[in-house]
């Protein structure tokens, strides 16, 4: 979580704030399929991609 907060205060201070969208968008996608690796809503994620 420290990682997420670093990152948000770089793109703050480097006037970079509109990749916060493309990034939480990838995290979201990364945490699903992890999440989705092993478990039985894995055929179901896997068909939305």
């Amino acid at each position: 979580m420290e990682e997420f907060k670093e990152l948000l205060r770089f793109l703050r201070l480097r006037k970079k704030l509109w990749l916060t969208p493309i990034v939480v968008v990838l995290f979201v996608i990364g945490s699903l399929l992890v999440i989705a690796q092993g478990s039985a809503f894995a055929p179901l994620i896997y068909t939305i991609f």
